[in-house]
């Protein structure tokens, strides 16, 4: 799951980076109101996590930005102002929670899982789709109720597609969710072609009912047997 965290304040963007990373979420960031843009304008993401007071601008004007494209992202505002008005501004305007600083970050992953849920249209623990079952919060995948055992960007391919079932997704869409900024980085997409090579025979293996399919010179399309 990739998160934007807009923050301005280093040692709280540090914080929050480091937990969120330690719980398996991809991680961009935007220290302004300038780079938040340019990431919210050019890329997707599962959720935000939105401070409103920005240096050069307010994150409630990020809200209204959100909703002229048209995005669907997740947002959380965190913010150290523990004002009403901000809060139903903030909501009216498309904001999904408001945590008001400080908090735990306990409470934080709890309110993105939250977030997350609702964002996929499930609201229980598991997303199931013929005999595979996938729980976002444990990163667990399970055929006929048996352990499916995957690396961290298998599990994260799987999900996307699994969210995309029955769509074509491209090459490029994968690497963008799944490996964010340093994408840019790469020269080819050969290591997406490895990872849903494995994930594939693994599925396989364990019979499941749903199976990835090539689009030649584009990408991948996930389907039920």
């Amino acid at each position: 799951m990739k998160i934007l965290l807009i923050e301005d304040e280093p040692e709280i963007r540090e914080l929050i980076r480091n937990f969120l990373k330690s719980e398996n979420y991809l991680v961009e960031e935007a220290v302004d109101y300038r780079s938040a843009l340019d990431k919210i304008v050019s890329y997707d993401y599962d959720c935000m996590l939105l401070d409103i007071m920005l240096p050069d601008g307010n994150g409630l004007s990020l809200l209204r930005e959100l909703s002229k494209l048209d995005k669907t992202d997740g947002v959380i505002i965190i913010s150290a102002k523990n004002s009403i008005d901000d809060k139903v501004k903030g909501l009216e305007l498309g904001a999904d929670d408001y945590l008001t600083k400080p908090f735990h970050m306990a409470e934080l992953n709890a309110r993105i899982k939250s977030v997350l849920r609702r964002k996929n249209g499930d609201s229980n623990r598991f997303v199931e789709i013929q005999n595979v079952k996938i729980s976002f919060d444990e990163r667990l995948t399970l055929v006929n109720d048996q352990v499916l055992d995957l690396n961290r960007k298998e599990f994260d391919i799987l999900v996307f597609l699994v969210m995309n079932k029955n769509r074509i997704v491209s090459k490029s869409a994968i690497a963008e969710n799944i490996w964010g900024d340093y994408i840019d980085q790469a020269d080819d997409f050969d290591f997406i072609y490895s990872q849903v090579k494995n994930l594939r025979k693994k599925l396989r293996t364990y019979q499941a009912q749903i199976e990835i399919n090539t689009v030649y010179g584009i990408g991948y399309k996930l389907t039920t047997k």
